[in-house]
């Protein structure tokens, strides 16, 4: 069986919301992440409302100066998410960030089919992300809280929530219904 990569390396060349900085940075907190619990590669289940699937998820050890760096494993954790999320809603819905999103729209960035996509909102949608190292339990219940998180916000725009669950090699991606 062929199992798709989970494009987590050069978000940045398909994502436009991103620059290369920030793409290197989200990357690099994956890693830490990921090499928690887990030796490369692991296969990890992507599930949404409409897919479900099997990605590889390769990365590269951090070496001693990269975990020191990520010392603190909050800001590890969320940025990773937005790696590994971001990568999901290309690999599973074909969407890309377009720009992050700003305070109180109940989101982190705007997702849109169109990876150059910089002014037209009219096919964004807004991307909620969360990151645990816990049990399938709080990635449920994280989802639940960012699906309701973005519910709430200040936006018209039709919203998606993610959840990656580290430890449980799992994203889930659930669509915000009473928007879409």
């Amino acid at each position: 069986m062929n199992i798709p990569k989970l494009p987590l390396n050069n978000l940045e060349e398909r994502h436009f919301g991103l620059t290369r900085s920030i793409a290197d940075c989200f990357c690099e907190a994956a890693c830490i992440c990921l090499d928690r619990n887990h030796v490369p590669p692991q296969e990890f289940d992507l599930k949404g409302n409409d897919f479900e699937k099997k990605a590889l998820v390769e990365w590269d050890p951090p070496d001693d100066r990269c975990i020191r760096a990520w010392a603190n494993k909050d800001d590890a954790t969320r940025d990773g998410a937005y790696a590994c999320a971001l990568a999901t809603t290309e690999l599973c819905l074909g969407l890309y960030a377009a720009r992050r999103a700003e305070t109180l729209t109940g989101a982190d960035y705007y997702v849109s089919p169109d990876p150059g996509s910089t002014e037209d909102f009219e096919n964004c949608l807004r991307l909620e992300v969360s990151g645990t190292n816990m049990d399938d339990y709080e990635v449920n219940r994280r989802l639940k809280t960012k699906v309701s998180q973005a519910f709430a916000g200040k936006s018209n725009l039709p919203a998606i929530a993610a959840v990656v669950g580290f430890k449980v090699k799992k994203i889930l991606i659930e669509k915000v219904n009473e928007r879409l």
